[in-house]
C-alpha cells in the first residue's frame, strides 16, 4: 500500500487506527476524510497532525464531487471505511441520518472506487461493520461469517444494507473488497455517549448510572487498538473477497460491566466501590434491545495469526485511566466551545 483513504479518520476508531499506524508506517501516506459530525474530533489527532504522510480533507462521503476530487488529488490503493453514524439510541429517533451516511455514502464511495480504479485488482475497498448486523443470539453460539443477516436496530439495519452493498459490488463489478465485523469496541477517544465513557464520567461526576432493562444483555468486548491491529493485519494479509469478524473473546452482562467501572473509578479516585455501585438505576429498556453478542474470531485468527492482547481488566484500567487524564477533551467534546473551536479551525478556514 502507498496511499490509504481513512474515512472517519477522526471519530472513535479512526483516530485510533490514525494514531496508531501514521507514525509506524512512514512509507504509507494516510489520508483522513472527515466530515467532522458531532463525533469526529481533529483534537484526537494532534500528535499526528504535522506528520509528512498524514493529510486531512473535509469532505462529507456523501458528497460526490467533494469525493472524486480527493480520488483524482491521491490517487489511493486502498480505502478503509470507518465513517458511520453509530450509536444505536440515535438510530432509533433519527433513522433517517443512519441510511444516509451509512448507505447512501457507502454507495458514493464504491462508485468513486469503481471509476476510478476501473477494475485494478491491486486497488481494494475494506469495509469496517459490526456484529450487531447478525441479530441477538441466546444464551450460548457465536456469530460466524456465515451467520444469516438479522439486524434489529436502524443503527444495525444501516450497516447491514452497506455490508450487502459491498459484497454486491464485488459480485457485480469484480471490485476488490475486504470486510470486517466487530464487537463492542472501547478505549480512548470515545464520544462520552456510549456505555463505558458515559458510565465513568457519570460515576466520577457522581450522577445516576441508567442500565437498561435489568442490566443482564451480554456483549463482547474489544479494546480499541486491538481492533486496529487486526484491521492493519488484514489489510496487509487478508484475501481479497473475504468476511474476517474480529472480537474480544470477553463476554460481559452490561449490568457486570457498569460494576467493574464503578471498582475501577473508586480505586482511581480513592472512594469506595459500594458508594458507586449506590448510583447505578435500572431505566426502561431500548425497543428492540438485542440480548447477546458473541464473535467467533477463530478465521482471523487461523489465517492471519490475529489474537488481542488486552484482556478486558487491563483495557478497561486503560480506558479509565484515559478518562480522568483527559479532563480538557474531554470539557471541550461536551460543550459548546468545540463547537465553536471546530467551526473557526475547520469550516471557516474551508469556506475561505
Amino acid at each position: 500500500m502507498r496511499t490509504i483513504i481513512v474515512t472517519g479518520g477522526s471519530g472513535f476508531i479512526g483516530s485510533n487506527f490514525l494514531q496508531r499506524f501514521v507514525l509506524r508506517q512512514a512509507d504509507v501516506h494516510f489520508i483522513n476524510v472527515d466530515k467532522l459530525t458531532y463525533a469526529g474530533n481533529p483534537m484526537s489527532l494532534s500528535a499526528i497532525e504535522n506528520s509528512e504522510n498524514y493529510s486531512f480533507e473535509q469532505v462529507d462521503i456523501c458528497d460526490s464531487e467533494a469525493v472524486t476530487a480527493v480520488f483524482q488529488r491521491y490517487d489511493p490503493d486502498c480505502i478503509l471505511h470507518f465513517a458511520a453514524e453509530s450509536h444505536v439510541d440515535r438510530s432509533i429517533h433519527a433513522p433517517r441520518d443512519f441510511f444516509t451516511t451509512n448507505v447512501g455514502g457507502t454507495l458514493n464511495l464504491l462508485e468513486c472506487c469503481r471509476a476510478h480504479w476501473q477494475g485494478d485488482s491491486e486497488n481494494f475497498f475494506h469495509h469496517v461493520s459490526t456484529d450487531e448486523v447478525y441479530g441477538s443470539l441466546p444464551e450460548d453460539g457465536y456469530f460466524t461469517e456465515a451467520t444469516p443477516y438479522d439486524p434489529s436496530s436502524p443503527y444495525s439495519a444501516s450497516k447491514a444494507s452497506s455490508d450487502h452493498l459491498v459484497r454486491a459490488y464485488h459480485r457485480t463489478y469484480g471490485l476488490a473488497i475486504k470486510l470486517t465485523n466487530c464487537s463492542n469496541n472501547y478505549g480512548p477517544y470515545q464520544f462520552p455517549e456510549k456505555l463505558i465513557p458515559l458510565m465513568i464520567l457519570n460515576a466520577v461526576e457522581g450522577l445516576p448510572l441508567p442500565v437498561y432493562g435489568n442490566g443482564k444483555n451480554v456483549r463482547d468486548w474489544l479494546y480499541v487498538t486491538d481492533h486496529c491491529d487486526a484491521i492493519w493485519r488484514i489489510i496487509q494479509q487478508g484475501r481479497v473477497g473475504e468476511t474476517y469478524n474480529v472480537g474480544g473473546d470477553c463476554e460481559k452482562t452490561n449490568i457486570d460491566v457498569v460494576r467493574a467501572i464503578c471498582d475501577g473509578v473508586a480505586t482511581a479516585t480513592d472512594q469506595e466501590p459500594s458508594s458507586l455501585r449506590d448510583l447505578i438505576r435500572f431505566v426502561p429498556d431500548r425497543p428492540g434491545h438485542d440480548f447477546r453478542y458473541a464473535i467467533d474470531a477463530s478465521k482471523v485468527q487461523k489465517e492471519l495469526g490475529w489474537k488481542p492482547t488486552e484482556s478486558f481488566e487491563s483495557g478497561l484500567k486503560k480506558t479509565v485511566q484515559w478518562y480522568l487524564s483527559n479532563v480538557d477533551w474531554i470539557a471541550k467534546v461536551r460543550s459548546g466551545e468545540y463547537r465553536e473551536w471546530l467551526k473557526s479551525n475547520y469550516e471557516e478556514r474551508n469556506e475561505g
